[in-house]
């Protein structure tokens, strides 16, 4: 037992350490692109489903409103999902600015309201190019013209940009922080390496064309999450390298990280629902691996308490792993200007071990409420 136990340890041990090493080598790939500053001529479309935002969408919409892009090849629509509070009224409030409101009034319950938004959306949009943002995000003057240079230049049809938490209160936001990061760096790795996988609706723009060539949301509208990732799944199948990550800071969106661990695990149970419907099998193979590989840590640190064999193991597990995340991590951290963040690692990885076991027994299999509704 002791004999199988160590070789199923080692060898889940090494393929997550190549899987960091592919991380690793994915995002120093992408450079820091040059981008065109003037003379642009594309419309862009800037797209928002908001439900009960009434709190901040005045700050995401007055942000979307200072960009330096020209008014002219701007448009705005935001999308009212239901909401109870009078986040409609101050979308209103908007439309002498050029805001236009879009108000679901679906008599059916849906399971994706949000994607129903997205397309609606575009569906009345009148850009070429989609730039779909979340309502409680913030964003500098420079992100749009940051996005389209990058667009014009190199005329990719899908482009991931970099989102970030900002304005923590408390160590387990800037926990949060952290380990989000790492989940942007994964994403820009895997397109760095030419695997699009992963993305973050946040800041995610691609080409009207694109959306319905690859048939829109069909096929993936049964999930309440997957307006990103599965999207752009489905884009990288039909025009593989067609997908950039913008490497620019003037292109990140910030957020909010969670304020309790209830928001925290109900967001992530909503992003693992996702995985049921991913195309690639293979990056599935991958995250299943990666989970039993964090039970293996777990297994031999409960073993270590009757055999110190185990808890060696253990110990020569975290080690490599904590080693291997710092070097994906410092250049990744750099990047956002959160260097300083790095030293949470050590305390991140133990509570990431339980977190991730966790949310890989009930991320499919159960429902889970946002913003107000039950949806799987």
């Amino acid at each position: 037992m002791i004999a199988l136990l160590s070789t199923l340890s080692v060898a889940l041990t090494g393929l997550y350490l190549l899987v960091l090493t592919y991380l690793i080598r994915g995002w120093n790939i992408i450079k820091r692109p040059q981008i065109k500053r003037a003379g642009f001529t594309t419309k862009i479309t800037v797209m928002i489903a908001a439900r009960n935002e009434a709190e901040r969408i005045h700050l995401t919409i007055n942000d979307i409103l200072a960009q330096d892009y020209p008014k002219h090849l701007t448009e705005i629509i935001i999308v009212d999902d239901h909401s109870t509070d009078n986040t409609a009224a101050i979308i209103s409030s908007y439309t002498n600015q050029g805001v236009k409101l879009l108000q679901l009034n679906e008599d059916k319950p849906l399971n994706s309201y949000k994607k129903k938004a997205i397309s609606e959306a575009i569906n009345l949009s009148i850009g070429e190019l989609m730039v779909a943002t979340d309502a409680d995000c913030r964003m500098g003057t420079k992100w749009l013209s940051t996005i389209v240079g990058y667009y014009e230049k190199e005329q990719p049809l899908m482009i991931s940009s970099p989102v970030a938490f900002f304005e923590e209160r408390s160590l387990f936001e800037r926990m949060q922080t952290l380990e989000f990061s790492y989940l942007i760096g994964l994403g820009a790795a895997f397109i760095g390496n030419g695997h699009a996988s992963t993305c973050n609706g946040a800041n995610l723009a691609y080409r009207k064309d694109t959306f319905y060539e690859v048939g829109g949301f069909k096929g993936i509208d049964d999930l309440a999450s997957g307006d990103d990732e599965l999207l752009l799944q489905k884009v990288a199948e039909r025009f593989p390298g067609k997908i950039s990550f913008l490497k620019r800071y003037d292109a990140v969106v910030f957020t909010h990280a969670k304020h309790n661990i209830k928001e925290f695990l109900q967001q992530r149970r909503r992003w693992a629902s996702k995985s049921v419907k991913y195309k690639d099998k293979g990056v599935v193979a991958l995250l299943v691996g990666i989970w039993l590989f964090n039970v293996s840590l777990l297994v031999n640190a409960l073993l270590g308490f009757y055999d110190v064999y185990f808890l060696k193991l253990f110990a020569a597990q975290f080690l490599l792993k904590y080693m291997f995340e710092l070097g994906f991590l410092l250049p990744v951290s750099a990047f956002f200007k959160r260097r300083k963040l790095i030293f949470l690692l050590i305390i991140i990885i133990p509570v990431h071990i339980f977190y991730l076991i966790y949310i890989g027994f009930i991320g499919n299999t159960s429902t889970y409420t946002w913003k107000g509704r039950e949806v799987r």
